[in-house]
């Protein structure tokens, strides 16, 4: 008999989906120990005195297991845009910074995956650096400012490949923002799958090299070969960036 404690977990993750830091990090090409630290919290030494710095936010299953980062759907694409911004020389304080407006300017504790932020991002960017502007010296000031571009191209072009429904982001087709592979937190736990036949992206792939051929495996699991091709190309893009 499943007890009390597994049914909430499960409760807890269906339509939200759940991702260890390894997962997630898995699926955002990214080492697991900084999504820990952007999650998790860390501390550092300045000067011999130690500094903590809290977690940018809070996981959506915070509160499951002590001492155990699990994040769902919404942290996993939160997660996306700030490694983007990072990739593209933002710093983490102006992230932090531009989180915290963003949150209340959204009204969501996940504003990045709001529909508010894919219109206004550029504009929340720059008044958060205003709002910032006394705090932080001139140089930093100016290439924050001089950023404001390639802040609106990554909004951009990171929500090419997110649906949206209502106020916030409901999926992300992660191959080149194709539709035949889906990660959708309502199915399979948020898992990446085959968007029109629910398979697995990682089973289609190993069934490809069990059965030593695409259109062999395309006929086990009555899935087009074409459908396969994307499924065996997607899990090896993610092994290579491991």
């Amino acid at each position: 008999m499943v007890n009390a404690q597994a049914r909430d977990l499960v409760s807890d993750t269906i339509g939200v989906g759940s991702y260890t830091a390894p997962e997630a990090a898995r699926l955002l090409r990214m080492k697991p120990r900084n999504l820990r630290r952007w999650l998790g919290g860390y501390t550092y030494s300045n000067a011999g005195k130690p500094i903590t710095m809290p977690p940018l936010w809070r996981s959506e299953h915070a509160g499951i297991e002590e001492g155990h980062l699990e994040i769902g759907f919404r942290d996993l694409i939160e997660l996306r845009f700030v490694k983007a911004f990072l990739d593209a020389g933002v710093g983490l304080q102006a992230i932090r910074n531009c989180l915290a407006y963003a949150c209340e300017c959204a009204r969501d504790e996940r504003p990045f995956s709001t529909r508010k932020f894919r219109t206004d991002g550029r504009t929340i960017f720059l008044d958060s650096v205003e709002q910032n502007a006394d705090k932080m010296p001139v140089s930093t000031l100016l290439d924050l400012k001089k950023k404001q571009f390639v802040f609106k191209d990554i909004v951009e072009r990171t929500f090419k490949d997110l649906d949206i429904e209502g106020e916030a982001v409901v999926r992300w087709r992660p191959h080149h923002g194709k539709q035949s592979i889906v990660i959708d937190p309502r199915r399979s736990f948020g898992q990446p799958i085959a968007t029109e036949f629910g398979v697995p992206t990682v089973v289609l792939a190993d069934a490809v090299v069990a059965e030593g051929s695409v259109e062999e495996a395309a006929r086990i699991f009555d899935v087009p070969p074409a459908v396969l091709r994307d499924a065996v190309d997607f899990e090896n893009d993610l092994k290579r960036a491991a």
